[in-house]
């Protein structure tokens, strides 16, 4: 083959950015469940250094220590690994989410400059 040909095999799938956002979605759900199952339990490595310096009692209560997804729990479900797990996808859905309506605002405002 010579030059730089663009054109498409006959008989060459191509994928629709659909199926290939529902696959990512997918992708990143499982990927975020199976690490949440993986996650240490020990502390974080700021948890840690505060341990062994002796200043953890200096800490102060975050902000959102009293919203419904503090410590990377769900409020009202008791087993740890669930909750993780529903974190794990939330945390998920809402970047997506967070993707899509970044995406509509670039198409809009592209849009509307041609």
């Amino acid at each position: 083959m010579t030059g730089t040909s663009s054109t498409v095999r006959s008989g060459t799938a191509r994928i629709t950015t659909l199926a290939f956002t529902i696959g990512a979605l997918v992708a990143a759900v499982v990927i975020a469940v199976l690490v949440s199952l993986a996650a240490s339990h020990q502390p974080d490595g700021l948890e840690y250094v505060a341990e062994a310096t002796g200043f953890e009692d200096a800490a102060v209560e975050s902000a959102a220590a009293g919203s419904p997804l503090a410590d990377y729990a769900v409020a009202g479900i008791d087993d740890p690994i669930l909750s993780n797990v529903v974190v794990g996808f939330l945390g998920c859905a809402v970047v997506f989410l967070i993707g899509i309506g970044v995406g509509a605002i670039v198409r809009r405002r592209a849009a509307s400059r041609s």
